[in-house]
């Protein structure tokens, strides 16, 4: 799903009312505010979505595949997300044979 898809399936949500222009600026003002508080540190939690957060990796020592030679990767910090019990429930209805498609509806 691209981001125009999300702008488009949130229009479709909300109804007539918004434009999609209008609901682009929501998508990419939600964005903007969770890259803003991922680069100060913060946490961001949506009940029933997930939560996102900054993680510290530590420095480590890893080999070039080329040379076979080791090279230091300095520590950094990674944005993580953890989703929520609800949205674990829901991806793994993915796997269950209740959701499979009957007789091959809707394949290819």
């Amino acid at each position: 799903m691209t981001k125009a898809d999300l702008v488009e399936q949130v229009a479709e949500a909300i109804g007539p009312g918004i434009t999609k222009k209008d609901c682009a600026l929501v998508v990419d003002g939600l964005l903007n505010a969770v890259k803003r508080a991922l680069a100060n540190g913060e946490d961001i939690e949506i009940r029933g979505f997930g939560t996102f957060k900054v993680r510290k990796r530590k420095s480590r020592m890893a080999r070039n595949p080329r040379t076979g030679e080791g090279v230091q990767v300095p520590s950094r910090s990674v944005p993580v997300f953890k989703p929520s019990k609800h949205l674990r429930k829901r991806v793994s209805q993915l796997d269950s044979p209740a959701s499979a498609p009957v007789d091959g509806a809707g394949l290819g």
